[in-house]
């Protein structure tokens, strides 16, 4: 293991702050990019690959997540034994090729493989994103580099719809994967040349199975970062719901038609302004206290949306309001979430960063899977979704907490 320890380049003398955080975050917004961009081309992509079904069309998201979340579980200590340069080479390459090869798909079972396969690739951006963060800061700086990460990668939901709707005026939707290939390749280089080893020496780990079972046990036996994880799973299984059926829920309940990529751009908005704000005060409140309020803010905001949608049709003022202010708190909640279950497993933050993106982006799909498929033309099957996550996600806070809110000062 000592000849491999040597190749771990932790000196780099190039890279800022600010360019390692723009860095991050642009490796992270791939993976939203590869979802949003292509939100509003599923219509197209239905019809020509044939499957009528509206709710068939979700799954170009949800196996595509799938492939996600079942890949992070890998990457953790693979990273954590070889670097973390190596398998972020790898994934930028398995991203590109499958995009390409997307192009030419020619039934949809081989869009939703190639989906899938692309999935496999970009699911090591995120393990990686946090290892760096967690290699190089703790406590509440880690929250605020986590949070500067978030806005510019909320940056990507806010335009991608857009750029996709914009693709599909000028051309056919198979533009739209040579262009995810075209920004993986660029994004790929900026890391192969710009982006250091921090994977210290002496925290390498062995690929022994020994070891991994060892590092995943350490994970998993840490009530206080594994009950964090699995909220912010509820939450992530909320937003991938939504995500699922954010295009029926705004063109065929409102009519918003080419107008969607507009609406969705402003909850992106919202998100990326929340994570900013997030920033700012995490130092002066702390990350518990800013997600603990986020959290009830959550849980009112879809109680009262559910409520409404249950007594009959939500205009869609009142209706992009709630969800505003559910995507904002989101923001605050997820950012402050993944710091606190990160922040006493540095020693394995590789793995950790593995077992919690496999537990919240696979179990996320799953929920995300079952919330969109229950859409029925109204907004209540999203609003519940939204209310049952957040309270799941308060029980398991309130265990971490060990049954206190905004209980402790310290992060």
């Amino acid at each position: 293991m000592t000849n491999n320890i040597g190749k771990l380049d932790i000196s780099h003398p190039d890279i800022s702050k600010l360019e390692l955080i723009a860095l991050l975050a642009a490796m992270m917004a791939l993976n939203a990019l590869a979802i949003d961009i292509m939100l509003p081309a599923l219509p197209n992509i239905a019809q020509t690959l044939g499957t009528q079904s509206e709710n068939d069309r979700q799954l170009i998201i949800s196996t595509y997540i799938i492939g996600v979340g079942i890949a992070q579980l890998f990457y953790g200590p693979i990273s954590d034994r070889f670097g973390r340069r190596p398998p972020l080479i790898w994934g930028f390459a398995i991203y590109v090729i499958a995009s390409i090869a997307a192009i030419f798909a020619p039934s949809f079972f081989t869009i939703l493989l190639l989906r899938f396969i692309q999935g496999l690739g970009t699911a090591v951006f995120r393990v990686v994103a946090l290892a760096i963060v967690r290699d190089k800061f703790s406590g509440r700086a880690m929250a605020e580099v986590v949070s500067l990460v978030y806005v510019i990668f909320m940056i990507v939901p806010i335009f991608a719809p857009a750029i996709g709707q914009l693709i599909l005026f000028v051309g056919v939707w198979q533009n739209i994967f040579l262009f995810v290939a075209v920004i993986g390749i660029l994004v790929g280089f900026w890391a192969y040349y710009r982006l250091p080893e921090t994977l210290a020496p002496e925290n390498v780990r062995s690929l022994r199975l020994a070891s991994i079972f060892e590092g995943f046990k350490i994970v998993v036996s840490n009530k206080f970062s594994f009950s964090y994880a699995l909220a912010g799973m509820a939450f992530y299984g909320a937003l991938i719901g939504m995500l699922n059926s954010v295009q029926q829920v705004f063109t065929d309940i409102y009519n918003l038609g080419v107008l969607f990529p507009l609406a969705f751009a402003g909850s992106g908005i919202l998100m990326a302004i929340a994570a900013f704000t997030n920033s700012k005060i995490v130092g002066r409140f702390g990350m518990r206290k800013i997600a603990h309020f986020g959290l009830i803010i959550f849980i009112i905001s879809s109680a009262t949306l559910l409520i409404l949608s249950l007594r009959g049709s939500v205009s869609f003022i009142v209706f992009y309001a709630l969800l505003g202010t559910c995507l904002f708190m989101f923001s605050w909640i997820s950012a402050n979430m993944n710091a606190l279950s990160m922040q006493p497993l540095g020693r394995v933050a590789g793995t950790a960063a593995a077992a919690f993106g496999f537990v919240q982006t696979l179990g996320g799909a799953t929920i995300g899977l079952v919330i969109g498929r229950m859409f029925d033309g109204t907004t209540v099957p999203l609003a519940a979704g939204f209310l049952l996550m957040s309270l799941a996600s308060l029980i398991l806070v309130l265990i971490a907490e060990k049954g206190k809110l905004f209980g402790h000062t310290e992060d």
